[in-house]
């Protein structure tokens, strides 16, 4: 199979206004996405000899188990399933796979059978292979039916089953299978109502973990007794295996009490709605059983494995850059916080390379990787790494010769079909010069229209990888240019 390759051309559409540092820039930000595509960090991680199965430092005989099924849901899904097909095969017997609406892109190498067709050679055994769409980052009766559909494929597994999970970022979305009492309309509406909410990807998978069948370890139950081996591409910062994609496959940490103090904590407890008040008011009074905890037996058969995260998207970087003349430097991977503030933030770290020549000097090539969050205010468009460029925009005016570029490594921030955005030192100046006042798209929470009337968006189409965001700060000589 060939490999996802993610073009540098994507990346030559946003507004440096210096020829020499596009190709440069493109280069690094392309080498950090690859380094993660999907395919081949799970060929990384799973290999093939014969009849032997290894999966990082275990080994499955293959001639002993009766049925191998491959379930997975994410951003990175599809490719992630088209490379388990290809070592699998011919041992494999059916895949169905959850993907978020438009990630299944033809660039995608075909699988070795699709749903209903034949393979190439008909001598070999046809695989069933099933993609579903669903929403994200708010659940759609789509995610249900598909969540449905990947129950019912594991649950008369046996012992000698063998299931292989594969979950990547947007697995939480995409996975919906409610309590008893919950409707997807709770969901959707707890789900809008934290993310306005500032609240980190670990509370509100707190949260989901205790309002549904399948997260916070529910899929192994479901799985159980069948052996189960899940590959994991992280979206999470410091990659804790019971948070990406809500655990669906991993002894769940977390209790009914900390979903409630994450509900008190962004005032929500009052206007959730109220079946799912009722829900955590059970669990805390022990009227319904906790989420399977470390130690369950369910757990026995499970295999979790990291197969890519943002760090090693972070250090593909670094190496680019280095390559391409930067002073460089990995500074964190554990950027959090309010995206207003983490702009404000990088911007005066590129004051301080500007005077000082520290913590790099020119030409400098800064990166960090993470994830920010954003309390809604307004009711703009936009996601967290435009509004953390969009915050950045008046502490860099008139910076001469540097940049500061967010990316979302899957393609997409927030509900825009926009990766990030860039700012330089002439961004207020062109914006003024249009009647563009940053401050008023800020209140606004409107960052994807400003930059979109400056031209300063990065889009690049859906990646089909997913590692959380990464942040590069750029400074060239004082001439502009940067050493081939």
């Amino acid at each position: 199979m060939n490999n996802f390759n993610f073009p540098p051309s994507r990346f030559e559409t946003f507004s440096i206004r210096n020829a020499s540092w596009g190709s440069s820039l493109s280069r690094i930000m392309s080498a950090s996405i690859q380094a993660v595509e999907p395919g081949t960090a799970l060929s990384r991680k799973m290999r093939r000899d014969g009849d032997q199965l290894f999966i990082e430092d275990k080994s499955y005989d293959l001639s002993k188990i009766n049925r191998v099924k491959v379930i997975g849901a994410g951003k990175a899904a599809y490719p992630m399933a088209a490379a388990a097909v290809k070592i699998l095969h011919p041992h494999l017997e059916q895949v169905r796979v959850i993907v978020k609406e438009g990630h299944t892109l033809p660039e995608i190498p075909q699988m070795l059978a699709l749903a209903g067709g034949e393979t190439d050679d008909p001598g070999q055994q046809t695989i069933k292979v099933e993609v579903f769409e669903a929403g994200h980052p708010i659940p759609d009766e789509n995610g249900i039916n598909a969540t449905t559909r990947l129950i019912d494929l594991i649950s008369d597994s046996q012992p000698d089953d063998m299931v292989i999970c594969l979950i990547s970022g947007g697995g939480s979305a995409l996975l919906v299978s409610p309590v008893e009492g919950v409707t997807l309309k709770d969901i959707q509406e707890l789900t809008a109502q934290l993310l306005a909410s500032g609240a980190t990807i670990n509370e509100i998978n707190t949260l989901r973990k205790h309002l549904s069948l399948v997260k916070g370890g529910g899929l192994a139950r479901c799985a159980s007794p069948a052996r189960v081996a899940t590959l994991i591409l992280s979206d999470v910062v410091g990659d804790p295996l019971d948070v990406i994609a809500s655990g669906p496959t991993v002894p769940d940490n977390s209790t009914y009490g900390d979903a409630r103090a994450v509900l008190e904590k962004y005032n929500l407890h009052g206007i959730i709605p109220g079946a799912i008040a009722r829900h955590v008011e059970r669990g805390l009074s022990r009227k319904i059983p906790e989420t399977p905890k470390p130690g369950d037996a369910v757990f026995d058969r499970v295999q979790n494995v990291i197969i890519g995260s943002n760090l090693l998207a972070c250090q593909a970087a670094l190496r680019q850059a280095v390559r391409e003349g930067f002073n460089s430097l990995l500074l964190t991977t554990w950027l959090e916080g309010e995206a207003v503030q983490a702009g404000r933030f990088l911007s005066g770290i590129l004051r301080q390379i500007a005077s000082s020549s520290h913590p790099v000097a020119r030409p400098a090539c800064i990166i960090l990787g993470g994830e920010t969050t954003v309390t809604l205010h307004g009711d703009g468009l936009g996601g967290r790494n435009q509004e953390m460029a969009l915050s950045a925009v008046y502490d860099l005016d008139g910076l001469q010769d540097s940049a500061l570029i967010t990316l979302a490594t899957d393609g997409g921030d927030g509900p825009t079909e926009a990766a990030g955005a860039v700012v330089t030192g002439n961004t207020l100046q062109r914006a003024r010069s249009i009647g563009l006042e940053p401050g008023d798209f800020l209140k606004r929470n409107d960052a994807y229209h400003f930059f979109d009337q400056l031209g300063d968006l990065i889009k690049t189409g859906p990646t089909l990888t997913n590692v959380n965001d990464i942040a590069f700060l750029v400074a060239g000589n004082t001439d502009g240019v940067i050493p081939a």
